[in-house]
């Protein structure tokens, strides 16, 4: 059997290291040039072991400062289900309200945007079909709890007082909401969990770090006739957040 890479020979002896206590939550770790000469391999291979341990989620870089044993921080559950949709209103801030905090959000949406070909299959239209597109930042008290990006066909709403999702007189109260008021029923919604690492861009967003992971749901919504009217990536940090599906069972 081939040996490992250096840096995953690094990686395991640091984890091992970690994860028996020799460095408490929160401790600085030697300087990537004190652990080369340690185990006497390049500062090269430091790097990627330490860069492997941060993205599985036991160290976090600080820059300026070095790297440290990561804290644990409390999750939160988030729980998904069909009373979410009835409430009416915003379901995100009717989210954070159950769990104590003050759910806002910041939003830019850019009209007649060409479908790509992934969000044409989803909303059943030809790829470079105009859409509307939001992108969301959700805070809960301020801090980063989710993103989303949102597409809506401009042929349902193009014309209609609820053609931007953050604009006109049903702003912020959710597709629902803002569909049945131009004569859209929405009575399905499909959601597909797949689990994912975050992007640069993305860490940066939610305030974790590269490579952590990240819970992505691609939700749509669907009329009464089965027709796709809105679709969406929904992107929860898994650190933070774990997220639970609640069904209704139909009694006998």
């Amino acid at each position: 059997m081939p040996r490992e890479a250096p840096y995953l020979e690094v990686a395991n002896v640091l984890r091992a290291r970690i994860l028996a206590g020799e460095w408490a939550a929160g401790e600085r770790l030697p300087s990537r040039a004190q652990l080369a000469d340690e185990y006497g391999v390049g500062r090269n291979v430091t790097q990627r072991a330490v860069d492997r341990l941060i993205i599985e989620g036991l160290l976090e870089g600080r820059a300026g400062s070095g790297t440290y044993v990561r804290k644990p921080r409390p999750r939160l559950r988030m729980v998904r289900s069909r009373h979410r949709e009835q409430r009416g209103g915003s379901p995100f801030r009717a989210d954070m309200k159950e769990q104590g905090k003050n759910g806002t959000w910041e939003a830019h949406s850019a009209a007649r945007t060409p479908a790509p070909e992934r969000i044409a299959e989803r909303l059943a239209i030809e790829p470079g079909d105009l859409c509307v597109v939001t992108r969301y930042e959700f805070l809960g008290d301020g801090q980063p709890v989710q993103l989303s990006e949102s597409w809506e066909p401009m042929a349902i709403t193009d014309g209609t007082p609820v053609v931007l999702p953050e604009m006109g007189p049903l702003a912020g109260m959710g597709v629902v909401e803002r569909m049945r008021s131009i004569g859209v029923v929405i009575d399905t919604a499909v959601e597909i969990p797949r689990p994912g690492r975050a992007t640069q861009e993305q860490a940066n967003l939610l305030g974790i770090s590269l490579g952590d992971l990240l819970l992505t749901i691609e939700r749509t919504y669907y009329d009464t006739d089965g027709r796709p009217v809105e679709t969406a990536d929904i992107v929860v940090p898994d650190v933070r957040w774990e997220v639970a599906y609640e069904f209704g069972v139909d009694r006998p």
